[in-house]
């Protein structure tokens, strides 16, 4: 019989945690889903697995090339690359069921054949919200997603933030002014690149799809356009451009901000930043990106913005949304590495209750049963060792109160509650430890 062993590893590009980082996770995971749900979005969970041509009926060029695809059997399989997709296709199939706008929130494992690098994941949580219209989607609902980010980062409090806001309409009626509108999704996708390549490269890129230098100098200087929201706003309304999308653009960017104080938004938490593109194609008006602000260096945390074609490969019906989505596979682990958040549970346990021996098991079982309906998580250490080692096993949890019964407890019908961190301890009936508990 061969004894080899198998080296266990884990796949590069997953993401795999001990119990304290997984409870932290598990924490910003409640954290977002909590507020997902304060604003009245409904879960949604589609399969990991779809039919290859359903999944891939918008994909194209490097999505494609990322996409992990397999056949079984007779049957073309992909795996979800996104949560956008699966909806679109979600909604198209179930229209007739669904109550429009139909506002979702969906939190769950996506898979890209990406090189796996810092902050590169193959296998990786997002946490989405989206809302479907059916026909329109009221200007409303934009301000929506910045309240929401705002509620989710302050409930984090990761420290400051802001939520940098575009239209796309305002970039996209502008380069047409210029006449280039059969470049504008080349114009989009090079200058959403603009802070990790700076301005040189970015002019020398659009110089590459047959943008003229006097062209790409207007362009850098309008996306450079900077100052507070109204400031920003009057410098567009001051824009020499007759282009009826862009005045439309500048219309709904004015509405949406406006909506998003309403919204309780502080100004300070958002801004319009005429940079903010989005280089996917099936943005079609307000975008939006949120960085930290001491943190810059994390990039965005948080990004979405209005769509409203997206339905268009599987129905006729017009289906507007508007979504964002926080990749927090990727925020997690680039936070922890930063040190910006460290875990301060290695347990989820309140009291550990450690019977002396097992002569009144069914009292000790009893006791923390009391101190479970009481609201606390509770265990029970079974093994049958000494108290130093059942100690230890308390100390190096980090459970923060040891229940200890012996004889003499059980008889009195209490238990010997430790404060594990004080020393202190008390002897008291269940009941009256659970009340200690609380305070």
């Amino acid at each position: 019989m061969s004894t080899t062993k198998t080296e266990p590893r884990v796949l590069q590009g997953t993401m795999e945690l001990l119990p304290p980082d997984q409870i932290l996770f598990n924490k910003m995971y409640d954290t977002i889903r909590e507020v997902y749900e304060s604003f009245g979005f409904l879960p949604l969970d589609t399969p990991v697995l779809e039919y290859s041509n359903v999944l891939l009926a918008k994909a194209g060029g490097e999505t494609e090339k990322q996409i992990y695809r397999f056949t079984k059997g007779d049957t073309d399989l992909s795996m979800r690359f996104d949560l956008t997709v699966p909806l679109a296709r979600y909604v198209s199939l179930h229209k007739n069921d669904l109550v429009f706008p139909f506002k979702r929130y969906q939190m769950g494992k996506v898979y890209r054949g990406e090189r796996p690098q810092k902050g590169r994941f193959r296998e990786f949580y997002q946490c989405d919200i989206d809302i479907i219209g059916s026909e329109a989607l009221d200007l409303m609902y934009d301000a929506e997603m910045p309240a929401v980010i705002y509620n989710v980062f302050t409930k984090l409090n990761f420290g400051d933030f802001v939520i940098r806001i575009n239209n796309r309409k305002v970039l996209n009626g502008f380069f047409s002014s210029l006449g280039l509108a059969d470049k504008i999704g080349d114009i989009l996708r090079t200058i959403d690149k603009l802070e990790k390549i700076g301005a040189e490269k970015v002019m020398a890129e659009l110089s590459e799809f047959g943008v003229d230098g006097a062209a790409a100098d207007k362009i850098l200087a309008f996306i450079n356009i900077k100052g507070t929201n109204a400031e920003v706003l009057a410098a567009l309304k001051a824009v020499d451009c007759a282009d009826e999308t862009f005045k439309e653009g500048v219309d709904e960017l004015e509405k949406v901000v406006n909506y998003a104080y309403m919204y309780g938004i502080p100004e300070k938490n958002i801004a319009i930043d005429l940079t903010i593109a989005r280089g996917l194609d099936y943005y079609t008006g307000t975008v939006y990106e949120t960085k930290m602000v001491d943190y810059p260096a994390l990039g965005s945390v948080c990004s979405g913005g209005r769509y409203d074609n997206l339905t268009g490969y599987y129905t006729d019906d017009s289906l507007p949304g508007i979504g964002i989505s926080i990749g927090l596979t990727r925020l997690f682990s680039q936070l922890r590495s930063e040190n910006i958040i460290s875990d301060d549970r290695k347990s989820l346990v309140d009291v550990l209750f450690i019977p002396m021996d097992k002569n009144h098991i069914d009292f000790v079982l009893e006791s923390a049963a009391v101190i479970r309906n009481a609201g606390f998580k509770v265990d029970v250490y079974c093994l049958d060792k000494g108290m130093k080692p059942k100690m230890k096993f308390a100390n190096r949890s980090g459970i923060p109160y040891v229940a200890l019964v012996g004889d003499s407890e059980a008889e009195a019908g209490k238990i010997m509650l430790k404060n594990m961190e004080s020393g202190e301890q008390e002897l008291l009936t269940p009941a009256e430890a659970a009340e200690k508990l609380k305070k």
